[in-house]
C-alpha cells in the first residue's frame, strides 16, 4: 500500500507543480502510443532513463527500441524517466519528492532496473543526477538489495572504465535480446511483490549472458605513475575479454511501429527506419564503425513494411533513413521508388543523414525535392585529399560535386557539411583546403541560379576515441586547436554570408576525450563535479568548465594525462571490452 500511496503523492503534486516550470509536457507521459501497464502487478519493472532533458532523450532510438521490446514482454512493465531541467529538478527537491516514471509516476527506486543510455561522456554527471534525485546510493558498493540494480549500456560503454563505481551492469554491444534474457534470469527469482534477492548472487547469473561486464567482478591494479598495470577477474569462471552481442538479423529483430508522438518537440522530430547496422568503409577515426561491426542489412521489403506503419501510427509528415552511411544501403532507390506514391499523397518529405556522394543521388534529389526539400548533408570530414587518405575517408569528390549541383538543379538551396580538425599531420594547406571545398560548393549553384548556394559548415574536433585505428594516438593541444579555429575564423571572413562556420565546443571536446580514455580513477573526478553542479553539460548556458577544472585539481588528476599518446606497451583502458 505504501507504494500506492507514494505514487498518488507524486501525481497529486504535479497538479501543482506543472503549470510553474517550463515546457510541462516533458513530465506527462500521456504521449499518443505510449504503454502503460499495471505496474503493482508486474513480475519485473525496468526504468528506462536518458540523462538529458527529454526532447534530447525521446530522439533516441535505443530507448525506443528497449522500451518497446520489454513492455513486449509478459510479466515485464518498462517505463521512461528523464532528467529534468533546472527549474523541474528544484520543485521536486522543494516537495521533497523523488525522481519518478512518466508513466505510472511510480518513484525509480522502486524499480528492480534502472538501466541508462549512454551515448555522450558529458552526460555521466546527469546520470548521477538521476540517481540521487530518485534516492539512489551513486556508489554502487552503497546499494544494498533494497535498491534497483543500475544497468548501463550505448556507444560510451565501449570504455565503461569512467563509470565503473557507480554501474552495477554494462552491456557492451546491442542490448535488444539480451534485456530479454537478464529480465527472464530476475523474473525466475521472484515472485511478485518477493522481497528482492541479494545483489551478488543474481549478478553472478547475469554474468553469464554474453556482452555483461559486471566491474565489481574485475580488479584494476596500477603502477606508480598511475596507468593501468593489471586487470584482473575475481572469479576463474569470469573471462578476461568481455565480448559485444550483436543482433545478427536485423529482419526478425524487434522495431518499435506504434510510434510515440511527445506534445513538445524533441531533436528529431519525424519518423525513423533504421536501414542498416554497421558500416562497408573503414575510416580510421570511426568508434561507431567498430561498435556496430558486423554489417547487418534491412530487407527493402520491411524497411516499407516498417516505414508505412511509423507514419500511419504516428501522423509524421517526415521520416528519416538512418544508418552510419546512408548511401551505402544497397536499395535505398528501390526503398524511396516503392514508397512514392504513398509519401507524395501524405505530403510527407524524406531526411537522409550524413551522405557519401554516389552517381545516383542527384537523382534522387530530384524526387526528394517534389515534396519538400530539407538540407543535404555530407561529411568530407577533411579539406584535402591527402588528409582524407591519411583518415581513410573514401570520398569521391567529382561524384560528390555532381551530387551538390544536381540538387541545386532540383531546386535545393542548402547544404551542410562536416569536417573535423586536430587530424594527424595537419597541416595549413588542410585547413585551407575546407575553405576551398566550402566555397565551391556554394558558388556551383550559380551554374543554374543568379544566387549562391547556403552552405553550413560543422567544425568539431578529432578524438582519438577507443577501439579506433587512432586509439594510442594523442589528441591535438588546446592551444593548437585555438589556433585552428582562428585561423579558420579569418579564412571565413572572405568568404559570402551565405556560407556559416560553426565549431564545436572546444573545452566540451577535451572532455570528451578524457572520459572516453579514461579508467576507473575518473570516478572520482564525477563525484567531485556532480558536487560542484556540473550537470546538463552539453548545453553551452549550463557548461562550467571551470568547476570541472577544480574537481580534477581536487581529485589531484590531471587532464592532459588522458590526452596524451599511449606506446604500444600501455595498458589501456578498455583493453578487456572486445568490439
Amino acid at each position: 500500500m505504501k507504494r500506492e500511496e507514494d505514487t498518488a503523492k507524486i501525481s497529486v503534486a504535479l497538479e501543482d507543480i506543472l503549470p510553474k516550470v517550463r515546457k510541462p509536457g516533458r513530465y506527462l507521459g500521456n504521449e499518443w502510443n505510449v504503454v502503460k501497464k499495471d505496474f503493482y502487478r508486474q513480475g519485473v519493472s525496468f526504468a528506462i532513463c536518458f540523462p538529458d532533458l527529454y526532447e534530447v532523450g525521446m530522439s533516441n532510438l535505443g530507448l525506443r527500441i528497449l522500451y518497446g521490446v520489454l513492455n513486449a514482454q509478459e510479466g515485464v512493465a518498462c517505463e521512461r524517466a528523464f532528467l529534468p531541467d533546472i527549474d523541474m529538478q528544484q520543485m521536486l527537491k522543494e516537495k521533497k519528492l523523488p525522481l519518478f516514471s512518466l508513466e505510472s509516476k511510480v518513484p525509480l527506486a522502486e524499480f528492480d532496473f534502472v538501466g541508462f543510455c549512454l551515448n555522450y561522456e558529458l552526460d555521466y554527471t546527469n546520470m548521477l543526477a538521476m540517481l540521487d534525485l530518485a534516492g539512489i546510493p551513486l556508489l554502487s558498493r552503497e546499494r544494498g538489495p533494497e535498491f534497483p540494480l543500475v544497468i548501463a549500456g550505448g556507444a560510451c560503454v565501449s570504455n565503461p572504465e569512467p563509470l565503473a563505481d557507480f554501474v552495477d551492469i554494462f552491456f557492451i554491444g546491442e542490448a535488444e535480446e539480451a534485456i530479454v534474457e537478464i529480465a527472464q534470469i530476475y523474473k525466475s527469482h521472484i515472485g511478485n511483490h518477493a522481497p528482492r534477492i541479494e545483489k551478488e548472487d543474481i549478478l553472478k547469473e547475469i554474468a553469464d549472458i554474453k556482452g555483461v561486464y559486471i566491474p565489481s567482478f574485475y580488479e584494476v591494479d596500477y603502477d606508480e605513475k598511475g596507468e593501468v598495470k593489471k586487470f584482473l577477474p575475481r572469479f576463474c569462471t569470469l573471462p578476461q575479454r568481455i565480448t559485444k552481442r550483436i543482433v545478427n538479423d536485423l529482419n526478425q529483430a524487434y522495431y518499435p511501429t506504434q510510434w510515440l508522438v511527445p506534445y513538445v518537440q524533441i531533436i528529431h522530430d519525424r519518423a525513423p527506419v533504421e536501414l542498416m547496422r554497421g558500416c562497408p568503409h573503414q575510416c580510421n577515426f570511426c568508434q561507431a564503425r567498430n561498435i556496430y561491426q558486423s554489417l547487418r542489412i534491412r530487407s527493402p521489403q520491411k524497411v516499407m513494411e516498417l516505414a508505412a506503419a511509423i507514419l500511419e501510427s504516428s501522423g509524421y509528415e517526415e521520416i528519416s533513413f538512418l544508418s552510419l552511411s546512408t548511401s551505402e544501403y544497397p536499395f535505398l532507390k528501390e526503398v524511396i521508388d516503392g514508397l512514392q506514391e504513398r509519401l507524395q499523397e501524405k505530403a510527407v518529405s524524406v531526411s537522409l543523414p550524413s551522405l557519401r556522394p554516389k552517381a545516383y543521388l542527384g537523382k534522387l534529389a530530384e524526387y526528394l525535392a517534389k515534396v519538400r526539400k530539407t538540407t543535404l548533408t555530407f561529411a568530407p570530414e577533411a579539406g584535402t585529399e591527402r588528409m582524407r587518405n591519411r583518415i581513410n575517408k573514401n570520398f569521391n569528390m567529382d561524384e560528390f560535386y555532381s551530387a551538390v549541383l544536381s540538387a541545386y538543379r532540383a531546386g535545393w538551396q542548402s547544404v551542410k557539411l562536416y569536417f573535423m580538425i586536430g587530424l594527424p599531420d595537419e597541416d595549413c594547406q588542410d585547413l585551407d583546403g575546407i575553405v576551398e571545398l566550402v566555397k565551391k560548393v556554394s558558388f556551383l549553384r550559380k551554374e543554374v541560379s543568379p544566387l549562391i548556394g547556403e552552405v553550413r559548415v560543422s567544425i568539431s574536433f578529432f578524438v582519438p576515441k577507443p577501439h579506433t585505428s587512432f586509439e594510442r594516438m594523442a589528441m591535438d593541444s588546446q592551444e593548437s586547436l585555438k589556433g585552428k579555429i582562428a585561423y579558420l575564423r579569418k579564412k571565413a571572413k572572405g568568404l559570402p554570408k551565405a556560407v556559416r562556420f560553426n565549431f564545436h565546443g572546444l573545452e566540451t571536446s577535451i572532455l570528451e576525450a578524457v572520459f572516453s580514455r579514461g579508467d576507473r580513477a575518473l570516478g572520482k573526478v564525477l563525484l567531485k563535479a556532480y558536487q560542484r553542479g556540473c550537470i546538463l553539460d552539453g548545453w553551452a548556458e549550463h557548461f562550467k568548465f571551470d568547476a570541472w577544472q577544480k574537481a580534477f585539481e581536487d581529485s589531484h588528476i590531471t587532464i592532459d594525462s588522458y590526452l596524451q599518446k599511449k606506446t604500444a606497451s600501455d595498458i589501456l583502458p578498455w583493453q578487456h571490452i572486445n568490439l
